[in-house]
């Protein structure tokens, strides 16, 4: 493989890589596209070649350098390029899933198992500590650690009993059934605003709050508002997984919603019988 720039000359320039049949006719394939300064989000066979293009060729070497002259392109430096470490590449699911078994069978809290889990997988090589730093969201856990004392806030003044006081009387018409889509409904509602660790902070105590009222158990609110927290399809902000793939996706703000819609319809029309079924109401 040789990385080479698209010179202006080149028979590239202009035509789609899926179009150039560059094995067929050159011997050699297109690995990879990369443009200074833009994001390339089609597909590799749909992207238009430009001057100033870099791309990995890959072929024979004997034939490399005259594939290039044939194509006016201009080979780059050689350069060494780490793609993973093959010797402990399952070290790492050996680790989780040791965390993940030890959480399971309730013999260490989660918080420690996967701290621990993270450590050891820094210890073992598996993931350098710069790698560690650079992919920690620190707005993230800045936003959920500010929004602790706002839960508390609203717990200690008041504002869960008001809150709560207001869902139940919407809910005093409604069935039981009913009564937990409106805490999962809500959830889903407030999650794109709060974020969803910092909903269930605030939606936990008005959920126990409101079951109270209305005289059933809290525990199929409390998972109502688990599973509407983690249930955020319609914006790109309400989950750290949604902003994450937003940007290598190519993803529009509106391209959530029209996924997410149906998505969060069939959350409901599922999630609330389950939910019930599984922790009775009373």
């Amino acid at each position: 493989m040789i990385e080479a720039v698209v010179g202006a000359q080149s028979l590239l320039v202009g035509s789609a890589a899926g179009r150039m049949a560059l094995h067929d006719r050159h011997g050699v394939n297109l690995l990879a596209v990369s443009r200074q300064g833009k994001r390339l989000v089609q597909r590799l066979r749909d992207i238009v070649l430009c001057p100033g293009d870099v791309i990995v060729l890959q072929g024979p070497l004997s034939t490399l350098p005259e594939r290039l002259r044939d194509l006016g392109c201009l080979p780059l430096a050689e350069r060494t390029l780490r793609l993973g470490n093959r010797g402990s590449s399952f070290l790492p699911l050996l680790i989780l899933g040791g965390a993940m078994l030890l959480t399971a069978l309730g013999l260490v809290p989660v918080a420690i198992a996967f701290f621990a889990a993270a450590a050891l997988i820094v210890l073992t090589g598996g993931l350098p500590a710069r790698e560690v730093y650079r992919s920690i969201d620190w707005p993230i856990l800045i936003m959920i650690g500010a929004l602790i004392p706002v839960s508390d806030a609203i717990r200690t003044t008041g504002g869960t009993e008001l809150i709560a006081h207001f869902l139940s009387s919407t809910a005093a018409i409604l069935p039981p059934w009913g009564a937990v889509a409106l805490i999962l409904v809500a959830a889903m509602a407030v999650t794109p605003f709060l974020n969803n660790a910092a909903t269930v902070l605030v939606m936990a105590p008005i959920a126990t709050v409101f079951a109270t009222q209305l005289g059933y158990r809290p525990e199929a609110f409390l998972m109502a508002v688990a599973v509407g927290a983690g249930s955020d399809f319609l914006t790109p902000i309400g989950h750290q997984c949604n902003t994450l793939v937003m940007g290598p996706g190519g993803y529009r703000f509106s391209d959530y919603a029209r996924l997410g819609a149906p998505l969060s319809l069939i959350v409901v029309l599922v999630g609330v019988p389950l939910i019930i079924a599984t922790w009775p109401l009373r």
